[in-house]
Order: C-alpha cells, then structure tokens, then sequence
C-alpha cells in the first residue's frame, strides 16, 4: 500500500511539473511573439521598410500566430488593416522617414486591403517624399500595389522573372467523386446564380455560374490592368494585348514595356538606395520596420470625448460563441456592449465575411438595427462581404466597398447529403430506424427525401429568400422587384454593385470612418476595435488541436448539418 502511494504520488508530481513547464513555454512564446519583454527602438531617421513577404496585413490589428513557433516557422509581423494605413499617414508627415522602401512580392495580404494600402502611399508620395519599390517575381497582385511607386526595379539575377498572366478564379466539382463514394448531395436553393452547391451535385459549371464567374474576374481585371496602366502612363489596351500574349517574362521584358524603371544587381540596388537616403554607404542607411513603427507611432486618442466603435465581421457566420469566425451568439453581445456604452457616438461596421447561418445572421442584424436606433452605422466592405455578410449590413446608413470587394449573393439554399448507399454497399452496414413519425429520420443522411420532404424544405427556403429580398429593397429603398432582379444569388464585385445600387461609394475603411467623424461632427476623435482582438494565449487555445481544412472541406462539413445557409460558393484567390 505505501509503494501504491509513492507511485500515485510520483503521478500526481509529474502532473504538476508538465503543467507548469507547458505554462510556461506558453507564456514565453507569449511574450516573445508580443515583444514584451522589451519594445523595439526605433531609429531617429531612415527609409520606413514594407516588405510583405514578412509582414500580414490583416482585417483587424492582432498579435503574430502563436502556432508558427510550434511549427518552427517565424512568425511573421501582424499589423491591422485601419493602423496600417494611419502608419504610412504618420510616415508622411513624420520628418524622420526619408522614404518608403516596398517589397510586395509574396504578399499574403489580400486584394482588396492592398487597395486601401495603395491609396495610403498615393497620400504618402504627395507630401513630396517617394515611394521606391523593388520586385524579383512580379504578378498581377504585386504590380497593383508596386504601380504606385515613384521608381519600381527588378531584379537582374537568373530566376528573377514574374508570372504575369492575368487574374484566374477556379471552381473544383465533385459529383462524380462523390457518386463513387456512393454520396448523393441533395440540394435545395433560391436563385439560380447561387452556386454554393454546385460543386457538389454538378461536373461543371451551370451557365448562369460562368456568367458571373466571367464577369467577376473581368471587372477585377478592369480595376487592376487600368490602375496599373495608369500609373505607368501606358494604354491599357496596350497592357491588356501584352498579358494576353505572355509578353512579360523576363526583366527585359518589363522594362521594354514601361512596368519597371531599371534592372538592378543587390550591389546596384544598395548604392541606389543609399542615395536615395543622402547616406555615403548603404550601411549607414537606417531601415525602420513597418510594423515596429505603426506600433510606436500610432496611438489611439483615448482623451477625445467622440468615440467612433469599428465592429469587425470578419470570417464565416455562424452559429454559437466561438471565438473564432463570426459567431452569432458572441456578436451580439459584442454589439450590445458597443450601443450600451453612451461614449460611442457612431459605428462602422466592417464587413468581410462570405455569409454563412441565416440563424447567425438574423440574430446579428437584430442587435445592428437597434443600435442604429441610437447612432449612425456605416458599413465598409473587405475582401468580400456577400450573402450573409450583405444580409447584416444592407441597412446601414451608408455602405463604402472596394472596386474589388465580392458582393451581393443575395440567395439562400439548404443541403443534405445523402449517405444510403455509402452506407449500405460501401460500409456493408445495415440499418434500421425506429421513427415516431414517417418523416423522422428525413434529416439523419441515411436516405433520401421523398417528394414531401423536399418540399417542405423549399418552402423555408423560398420563405427565407422573401425575407432576403424584403430587406435588401426597405435597406436600399428599391423595389423588391428590382432586388430579385439583381439577386438571385449572384456575386458582384463593388465596382459592378455600385452602379446597381448594392453599394453607395468606393471607399476604404479610412474613408468610412471619416464618413462616420463627420456624421457626428467630430474634429477629433478616439477610434475603437471591437471584438477585442484575442490574445496570444486565446489564440493558440482556439488554434489547438483544430486541423487546418481546406476551406471546400469546412464549407462541406457545415453543410452536413441541418441548416439553411446565405453564404458565398468560394473564395477568390486572384495572384
């Protein structure tokens, strides 16, 4: 007996020591991704460095993934969106930065916040100081953002040549797939552009998908080709014919056209910038790193009396109180706690989500129109703010989105999948279902509906679509009629929305949050982020043990549950 407890005391030990040493690591990886232990020091003078091969600008200001140590990557530099562009504000005016040097190659961030950084360096250039960028793989993406440079120059080492090629969105389908697994997707939607489920019950796209897949690509091609031709002052007919004829390979090749001001080797490169910096040497040019300076430099006005509240709806909707994506229950009393507080006296809410529940989204738009009893709300679309994204924020005083925002999807379908044969002559399993009612089991995925059944979830599905519909034309104040017209699930971008009213302007998040300061006639002002952003600790508990899914996978898996979904088909990766 005393060996017993020698033994379950060693355990009881044990326990404790893993413990402690398990929290302790955490909190040292806590502290040396935040940089607490000691802040940077910033040099008085030097050229601001943005290089987005190790810098994420990301929806909402946050702490750099914890999980990357663990994977024995390095972690790379986060900064919001909304300080990110205050940053290159304070650059402007900030006697200590001489100029901007950027590197956009391998950016991560996404199409529509690159635009919101571009027209901050387009501010940025006319304090009169440059914007000098350096590319060695240059793409459609990169040269959106490289184009607003004073001086772009390439790299002259092998290897050094860009994948020019145009814009592409792909669509993956997998009936066939499915039906060798003995899966039948049974789907049941409104709109006949809403192609969530297609890729599940078809082999190839419907007619009315490719229309508005063609149609997204072009108008983002339209924003992009033509804003870099114009800053290039070259035609964009011209600029077109060369993308569509593989004409930009090689550095040569750039520079022929006009995309590039010079071909530079490292050594040339330094000495340019040296210049460039009245410095003799290039080591004796002080690199500021972006992200270090927009966390020094740029400070919340927390004495201003005018509190303006950003609400971040960024991810999927969906039901319940995760922390992450954009959990119904968790936001709305996030949106509580902002029209409670009496200091707040305008709202943006920012919106880039795909859609998701209709259950989340309704019980969010709930708590947005109360709280647009109280103050304005003004919405400025990201990446995408489509189906439910759309369903959220239609309503809001004025809607801001980027040319290339993805929009609209003003549709609703349900999914079941049916397993029977998977069941039966894949799983060699037999079943039997023991049912108070003949319709009991019709939601367990072991049979198919009959004809009742699909029915009865059409009527939802019709009924909620009315719904959709109805508050699209009382928040737009258009005809119901001319919103089923431009609905039936179809994805805009925001240049196509704006000219059929989804949206009110083009406009970044900086434009809508001025927008708001002025809504309230505020010179000054104190602009604060909601939900708090997690901290390293709730990050790697939100992150631990979860797979990271292809997002087909966790839309798929979604859909397996009884549910009827407003969401957005896919997302769009266009370089």
């Amino acid at each position: 007996m005393k060996q017993f407890f020698k033994m379950l005391l060693a355990v009881i030990c044990g326990v404790i020591i893993v413990n402690l040493l398990v929290f302790m690591f955490l909190g040292g990886l806590a502290s040396s991704i935040s940089g607490e232990k000691g802040k940077a020091v910033l040099p008085k003078s030097g050229v601001l460095a943005i290089d987005l091969s190790e810098l994420t600008i990301s929806e909402q200001d946050k702490p750099s993934d914890p999980m990357a140590m663990l994977q024995q990557q390095t972690p790379v530099a986060v900064v919001g969106l909304y300080k990110a562009v205050q940053a290159i504000n304070v650059a402007a005016e900030d006697p200590g930065v001489k100029y901007i040097f950027l590197k956009a190659d391998h950016s991560t961030t996404g199409i529509s916040a690159t635009g919101e950084i571009r027209k901050a360096l387009e501010n940025f250039r006319r304090s009169g100081k440059a914007v000098i960028a350096f590319t060695e793989q240059p793409n459609a993406g990169t040269f959106y953002l490289n184009s607003v440079a004073d001086k772009i120059y390439m790299s002259r080492y092998e290897g050094a040549d860009g994948s020019f090629a145009g814009l592409c969105a792909q669509s993956f389908y997998l009936k066939d797939l499915l039906a060798k697994a003995g899966v039948n997707v049974q789907l049941i939607r409104h709109g006949k552009y809403k192609s969530a489920g297609e890729m599940y019950v078809r082999n190839s796209p419907s007619e009315e998908n490719k229309e508005q897949y063609d149609r997204m690509v072009a108008s983002m091609w339209e924003t992009i080709g033509k804003t870099i031709a114009d800053s290039r002052e070259i035609p964009f007919e011209k600029l077109d014919k060369m993308v569509d004829n593989l004409s930009l390979c090689m550095p040569q090749d750039y520079l022929e056209a006009g995309l590039v001001d010079g071909i530079l080797t490292r050594d040339s490169l330094k000495s340019r910038l040296a210049a460039l910096a009245v410095a003799d040497r290039f080591q004796d040019v002080q690199f500021i790193p972006f992200a270090d300076y927009a966390k020094s430099k740029v400070i919340p006005n927390f004495r201003s009396r005018n509190k303006i509240a950003v609400i971040y709806t960024d991810g999927t909707i969906v039901n319940g109180k995760g922390l992450k994506d954009v959990a119904g229950d968790r936001f709305t009393k996030v949106i509580d706690q902002v029209r409670n507080d009496s200091g707040i006296k305008a709202v943006v809410l920012r919106v880039n989500s795909p859609g998701g529940s209709v259950l989340a989204s309704e019980k969010i738009k709930h708590e947005l129109d109360l709280l647009a009893e109280k103050v304005p709300v003004i919405a400025s679309y990201g990446e995408m703010a489509a189906s439910g994204g759309y369903w959220i924020s239609n309503n809001c005083t004025k809607i801001f989105s980027d040319a290339t925002t993805l929009t609209g999807s003003i549709g609703v379908f349900g999914m079941v999948p049916d397993l029977s044969k998977t069941i039966k002559d894949f799983a060699h399993i037999g079943l039997y279902s023991a049912k108070s009612h003949k319709h009991a089991d019709m939601m367990r995925l072991t049979r198919p509906f009959d004809q009742t059944e699909y029915a009865y979830m059409l009527k939802s599905i019709e009924s909620i679509y009315d719904k959709f519909t109805t508050i699209v034309a009382e928040g737009r104040g258009m005809e119901k009629s001319r919103v089923d017209e431009i609905g039936q699930g179809r994805v805009w971008t925001g240049a196509d929305a704006l000219t059929i009213g989804l949206v009110d302007e083009i406009g970044t998040l900086e434009d809508a949050i001025n927008y708001a300061a002025s809504a309230i006639e505020a010179q000054d002002y104190c602009v604060l982020e909601y939900p708090k952003p997690l901290t390293e600790m709730e990050m790697f508990m939100a992150n631990f043990g979860q797979s990271q899914e292809h997002d087909y996978v966790r839309i798929f898996q979604s859909m397996t549950k009884p549910q009827v979904l407003a969401r957005m088909p896919y997302q769009v990766v266009v370089f």
